[in-house]
C-alpha cells in the first residue's frame, strides 16, 4: 500500500460558496467557519467521487483537502465545472492531519499519519482514496451522522440518487469497525461479497479496518466487530 498523504487547495472568489454548494453534500452556507468538516462529491450514480476535508473561512474563501492520490483529478474536476465561476483554484501543498476534539485538521506540521489513522478509524472517520471512488453511496459511509451530507440543500452532483435512498429505501450495507488477525486487506478489497474495506491499517497483532458491510455476513467471516463512538453506532436509515 502506498503511503498516505494528504493535499490542500484554497479555493477563493465571489463565487466560491455558490459554487461549492452546488457541488458537495454538505450545506456550505451553515457551515461553521474555520472548522474542518468532512464532506463527498458524489458521481451521478450517486457513489462518493471525491472526500472533502472543506474549512469555511468566509463566503468567499475556502480551504479543502484531498488525500494526494486524488489530488490531481480533484483539481481537474474544480477547474472543470467551474470555469465559468468568479473563482481561483490553487494547490497549497502538502499537509498533515491530526485530531483537534473530534474533528481533524490539517496543518503543514508534519505529523504521525499512522497514528492519525488508527485514531480515525476507530472513530469511524472514514475517508476516500483512488482505490475507493466511485464504490460507496455517502449514507453507506455514516456520512449524514458525521454531518457531512444534508438532505434539506438543492441540487448537487447525484442529489436525486442520494435523495432517493435517504427517502424512499434502506441500505442492506453500512460502515462497521473490525479486527482481524490476519495480514491488513487493502482499501476495496472484498474480504466476502457483502463486505468491502474502505480503510485499513496494521494493529497490534492484526489489523483494524473500516467496512462496508451487510451485518449478517459480518457473522459468518469469524472478525471482531468493534463498537463506533456512539453518534456512528446507529441505523444509518431514515427515522421512520
Amino acid at each position: 500500500m502506498s503511503q498516505l498523504a494528504f493535499t490542500a487547495f484554497s479555493l477563493n472568489g465571489v463565487d466560491a460558496q455558490k459554487f461549492l454548494q452546488g457541488q458537495v453534500t454538505v450545506h456550505v452556507e451553515r457551515l461553521p467557519e474555520n472548522e474542518s468538516r468532512y464532506t463527498a462529491i458524489c458521481d451521478l450514480k450517486g457513489r462518493i467521487h471525491f472526500g472533502v476535508w472543506i474549512k469555511r473561512l468566509n463566503p468567499e474563501s475556502f480551504e479543502l483537502v484531498t488525500t494526494q492520490d486524488q489530488a490531481e483529478e480533484f483539481s481537474r474536476h474544480i477547474k472543470k465545472f467551474g470555469a465559468f465561476s468568479k473563482m481561483k483554484l490553487e494547490e497549497v501543498g502538502q499537509v498533515f492531519p491530526g485530531f483537534i476534539g473530534n474533528h481533524t485538521e490539517f496543518s503543514s506540521t508534519e505529523t504521525d499519519i499512522n497514528a492519525w489513522q488508527i485514531q480515525a478509524i476507530q472513530s469511524g472517520q472514514a475517508w476516500i482514496t483512488q482505490a475507493t471512488e466511485h464504490l460507496f453511496q455517502p449514507q453507506e459511509l455514516r456520512l449524514h451522522q458525521r454531518e457531512g451530507v444534508h438532505f434539506d440543500k438543492g441540487c448537487y452532483l447525484g442529489q436525486e440518487i442520494v435523495a432517493r435512498l435517504w427517502f424512499k429505501a434502506k441500505p442492506k450495507h453500512w460502515l462497521h469497525l473490525i479486527q482481524g488477525n490476519d495480514a491488513v486487506p487493502a482499501p476495496a478489497t472484498q474480504l466476502s461479497k457483502d463486505v468491502e474495506v474502505v480503510n485499513s491499517i496494521a494493529f497490534e497483532d492484526g489489523y483494524l479496518a473500516l467496512v462496508i458491510a451487510k451485518p449478517t455476513a459480518l457473522e459468518e467471516l469469524h472478525l471482531t466487530v468493534l463498537d463506533l463512538p456512539e453518534a456512528l453506532n446507529g441505523d444509518v436509515a431514515r427515522p421512520q
